[in-house]
């Protein structure tokens, strides 16, 4: 499907519009599927953006094709900026990154193959890539694993995320909840 629009002011106007709708539509993107019978894998939206002071959800799920042991134990941490970055979450160590304090929380429980990730209060130093690494005891032992693409995190400020909710308004109808920084797309 192609789109063409056309607006007033120009070049930069249409430079902000191809951004929001690159951005639009790589929003709702996973990362790449795997063959799960065989395989193992975190899947993790490739890219989300967030308000500055509002919050963000990021969400996982993991899959295997292990036997867990007998009263496994399993433990999720996040690393942010690249792949061998700094850890900011361990759930095993109830480890929070200085930077996150007070701001950070993981919606998982132990036994349960998805969740959720949630930074509140979002600076803009949290424009980052955020991975998600899983550990589990298995049958065979102790196996880990990362993302390898991560979720990139954009963080907007005020009058872009405006602008980008009244393009996407364009595009489909929104319900807009009562947390402004929450945008549900009515298909």
């Amino acid at each position: 499907m192609v789109l063409l629009v056309s607006f007033p002011g120009g070049t930069l106007a249409m430079a902000h519009i191809l951004l929001l709708l690159s951005a639009a539509c790589l929003h709702a993107g996973n990362s790449v599927a795997y063959n799960r019978e065989n395989d193992y894998g975190i899947d993790q939206p490739v890219l989300l953006s967030g308000v500055q002071g509002g919050s963000i959800e990021i969400p996982f799920s993991f899959y295997f094709p292990w036997e867990l042991a007998k009263g496994p134990q399993m433990s999720i941490a996040w690393r942010w900026k690249h792949f061998h970055g700094d850890f900011i979450y361990n759930s095993s160590l109830r480890f929070i990154h200085e930077h996150f304090k007070d701001r950070l929380s993981l919606n998982w429980t132990e036994g349960r193959t998805s969740g959720v990730l949630r930074i509140l209060n979002l600076k803009e130093t949290d424009q980052a890539t955020y991975f998600c690494k899983v550990w589990l005891s298995t049958t065979e032992g102790m196996q880990s694993w990362q993302s390898i693409v991560g979720t990139q995190l954009t963080i907007l400020h005020g009058e872009l995320f405006w602008l980008r909710l009244q393009y996407l308004w364009l595009l489909s109808p929104l319900d807009v909840t009562s947390d402004p920084t929450t945008l549900n797309f009515v298909s």
